[in-house]
């Protein structure tokens, strides 16, 4: 694991783990990247990996991981688990939707949301959290509250492009801000619309290789009512769906301008790009 975050684009491992890039030298090995590194889902950078990833909150003084649900990332006596369902509960909704209970946590320590967290943390950690929050900014100054002083947060984001979000639009800078002006505490009609109307399937590898299922057609005006009927029914209570889509570029520009706008005080350290045969991307924020 590096002892420290490499940049998006590390040329040594970028040739290191490409065999056939290894004769290139550090101008061209970075040109190859642009022009057809990022495309094909070549991995350039260790921290790009999942796997490798989360050693990095893991090996923090202190850490704070964001819904662990009953398959916790972070273990050990420095982390702590922040969730809105009980131990008990976790173990009762993951036999209601037919997963494995048997690693819910023993404990949750904050039980709620990041408002109801009275520690700091050297690490937050979140692993497809971010896309559910109906208040991105809100979501981000709540981790920016609970960091120390150089602390920092790091998260695993579905991409857009190789996950069942596939046919949504990108997130915009604009969308984001509207949600915090008008405080978006539950999904918008709209989230919920798009979640039963346009999702596809979820298979990373299929996605890859170009094979993104069929889109909305007119003829399936059955899954937008199926949307609306579902937020009626809820009355104004939460319903967990996506509200946000990004890319690692998309989540990088999105996160930076809310920065400039003094609207956040995170700003990306560092985001990775999405590795080919993954639905995810790696990203850290630091507390400027």
């Amino acid at each position: 694991m590096p002892a420290f975050l490499t940049p998006a684009f590390d040329i040594d491992f970028y040739r290191a783990t490409n065999p056939d890039l290894a004769h290139l030298n550090a101008e061209q090995a970075a040109e190859h990247y642009r022009q057809y590194g990022r495309t094909e889902g070549r991995v350039a950078a260790a921290l790009a990996v999942r796997e490798v990833f989360v050693e990095m909150p893991r090996a923090a003084a202190s850490a704070l991981e964001i819904g662990p649900f009953c398959s916790p990332v972070l273990t050990g006596p420095n982390v702590k688990y922040l969730d809105v369902l009980t131990p008990e509960g976790l173990r009762a909704r993951a036999a209601e939707i037919g997963l494995d209970a048997t690693n819910c946590p023993e404990r949750i320590d904050y039980l709620g949301d990041l408002g109801d967290v009275t520690d700091s943390f050297d690490a937050v950690f979140s692993s497809h959290a971010i896309e559910h929050q109906p208040d991105l900014v809100r979501h981000l100054n709540e981790v920016a509250a609970v960091l120390k002083p150089g602390g920092r947060y790091y998260l695993l984001v579905p991409d857009k492009r190789f996950c069942f979000d596939h046919f949504m639009a990108e997130s915009t800078v604009a969308q984001v801000v509207d949600a915090h002006e008008v405080r978006r505490r539950v999904h918008s009609l709209m989230s919920v619309i798009e979640n039963h109307a346009f999702a596809t399937h979820n298979n990373s590898e299929m996605h890859w290789m170009g094979d993104h299922g069929t889109p909305f057609g007119p003829d399936e005006a059955y899954r937008v009512t199926a949307g609306m009927d579902r937020h009626a029914a809820a009355a104004g209570d939460y319903i967990d769906v996506h509200a946000w889509y990004f890319t690692p570029a998309s989540f990088a520009v999105i996160i930076e301008t809310l920065f400039r706008l003094n609207l956040t005080k995170l700003r990306p350290a560092v985001v990775y790009e999405t590795p080919r045969n993954r639905l995810e991307f790696s990203a850290v924020l630091e507390v400027a």
